[in-house]
């Protein structure tokens, strides 16, 4: 049993100088393409750490920094100065979007710009920047769909503007927008005389959203309903 079990190490010890020999033998007939392979790999690696620390964080920081003045004559409704000339020396939206493609503040201005031009009345202008918003989180895709809704409703594009009030109400919960784009879904198909799906609009801020400011009197809506 011992002998056997002796013969079985020796078995293994082979196995193992084997496999040892194999691959040294396969490295040295292979180096150079490895080396190569690996040296390519490096050099890949190197140029994404160069790009991302070396040029696009400053570009970055100085995007950021640059949409704020915009940013403030949004909140003013000053739309137009927004989009092209903020003050101060500061880039509007459009430029924004121009010299610092690839950065997050260029990626929101395209946000911003679609709904200055939604307010000034450029529909087609709006619907092109808010398409090209690349949204994330729990609250943008919502304030997106949102805004397209109401871009292509006055475009008179009816069925493109429902499907967007639709999933602008069910993109999240959102205590504060979530129970606003319900009631815009119930009010369009109010206009669109769907009333069963106008009811279920309004009825779910009233089941999902009652403290909301849109449930605080929601029953009159529902209650118009009733009477149609």
């Amino acid at each position: 049993m011992a002998k056997q079990t002796k013969n079985q190490a020796d078995e293994v010890l082979v196995d193992i100088v084997e496999v040892r020999d194999q691959a040294q033998d396969f490295y040295e007939k292979h180096q150079k393409s490895i080396i190569t392979i690996g040296g390519g790999v490096l050099l890949v690696v190197a140029a994404f750490l160069a790009y991302k620390f070396l040029y696009l964080a400053p570009r970055e920081k100085e995007a950021a920094e640059q949409i704020t003045q915009a940013q403030k004559q949004f909140e003013r409704d000053s739309f137009a100065l927004a989009l092209t000339n903020p003050g101060g020396g500061f880039s509007g939206f459009l430029d924004i979007i121009e010299n610092y493609g690839g950065t997050k503040a260029a990626n929101l201005a395209s946000y911003y710009a679609g709904v200055c031009y939604l307010n000034i009345g450029k529909f087609d202008a709006a619907v092109s920047y808010l398409e090209d918003f690349n949204a994330k989180g729990s609250v943008m895709p919502i304030m997106k769909y949102g805004a397209l809704a109401d871009a292509y409703a006055e475009l008179n594009q009816m069925d493109k503007a429902g499907k967007l009030y639709e999933k602008a109400a069910n993109a999240g919960k959102n205590e504060a927008i979530t129970p606003f784009y319900l009631k815009r879904l119930g009010m369009f198909y109010e206009h669109e005389k769907n009333f069963d799906k106008a009811r279920k609009a309004y009825q779910t801020i009233k089941d999902e959203y009652p403290n909301s400011s849109e449930g605080t009197d929601i029953d009159k809506y529902l209650a118009r309903i009733e009477g149609l």
